[in-house]
């Protein structure tokens, strides 16, 4: 069952990818409830996460069932066994463990995207690196920023930043309260543009950053924050849907006139209180930003927001 499925959705897949130049994407994504995984192909690479469920299988069981899967997947996916990099994830929403490390192994390399260089992680940490889904949202912005200063909130590894000074904007900001996500930024950005001199990086809750910052500053915004963080390092707990209409509205403040804010959220349940928001026009842009393989299965919303 599990073979036939993986082989009918590589073959499907991997024909779109070829025709769009694409190297990382998603291949399976709990299409079967006994099988549940999500496997992505990172070039020559893959990035296997099951979820933790209850099952009958004892100890041993479990691994001889893990072993046949894995067996499956190099056959099928034509990637050698040691290419093969599984993690176990609990069933939390949204990103709220992205800043967890899991090893020290160290596994990075370069993949391309839209012609970018990224580097990612498949054994380290919860999270690659490079979150595929915001591929198109990512090129979006690329499309709208030459000549444009724009911000980076909750800036993880950087991906829209690079995107961002891929488009020639005339300045990039990247904002992230983890030291370790903002060295990867810096380094994503360095291996694109070396001695690039209009990326700014800033070590901050982004929450405290919005409230003490100078008006009509940026043209572009993009924040896409976790669904929940409580870190020791942040002074107040981030809930997005109890926060959103704060962060929000605080972008809007900062942004110029016609700026635009990108505003996503993985939080399955979440509800945009349009009502509450300062913005002279609210789209949601989900379905545009969808990639090939994540139709219908894409669990965060998207939306732009203007000033």
């Amino acid at each position: 069952m599990f073979r036939n499925r993986l082989e009918k959705m590589y073959r499907h897949l991997n024909k779109l990818a070829k025709r769009q130049g694409i190297t990382c994407y998603r291949i399976y994504d709990h299409d079967i409830p006994e099988f549940p995984f999500i496997i992505e192909i990172y070039e020559n690479r893959l990035y296997v996460s099951e979820y933790k469920r209850r099952h009958a299988m004892n100890e041993g069981e479990h691994e001889d069932w893990l072993n046949e899967c894995r067996k499956v997947m190099t056959e099928i996916l034509h990637v050698s066994d040691d290419n093969v990099f599984f993690k176990t994830r609990q069933r939390k929403e949204g990103r709220s463990g992205q800043y967890q490390k899991t090893g020290e192994a160290k596994n990075e390399f370069e993949v391309q995207e839209n012609s970018l260089k990224f580097i990612v992680n498949l054994s380290d940490y919860l999270d690659t690196g490079l979150f595929l889904d915001h591929r198109i949202t990512r090129q979006l912005v690329r499309e709208l920023s030459e000549g444009k200063k724009l911000l980076n909130l909750f800036s993880y590894t950087g991906s829209f930043s690079v995107y961002a000074l891929a488009g020639n904007a005339s300045k990039v900001v990247s904002v992230d309260l983890s030291k370790t996500y903002l060295n990867w930024a810096e380094r994503n950005v360095n291996l694109n543009f070396p001695g690039c001199g209009n990326h700014e990086l800033i070590h901050a809750d982004v929450k405290l950053y919005l409230k003490n910052i100078s008006e009509n500053g940026f043209d572009l915004i993009v924040m896409d924050p976790p669904t929940f963080s409580n870190s020791k390092r942040m002074e107040d707990i981030l809930d997005v849907q109890k926060d959103h209409v704060e962060l929000i509205n605080d972008c809007m403040s900062i942004l110029n006139k016609e700026g635009i804010l990108f505003f996503s959220t993985n939080y399955t349940r979440f509800q945009l209180e349009t009502k509450k928001i300062h913005a002279s026009e609210i789209k949601d842009i989900t379905k545009q930003t969808t990639p090939f393989d994540f139709e219908g299965k894409l669990k965060r919303q998207c939306f732009k927001i203007g000033k």
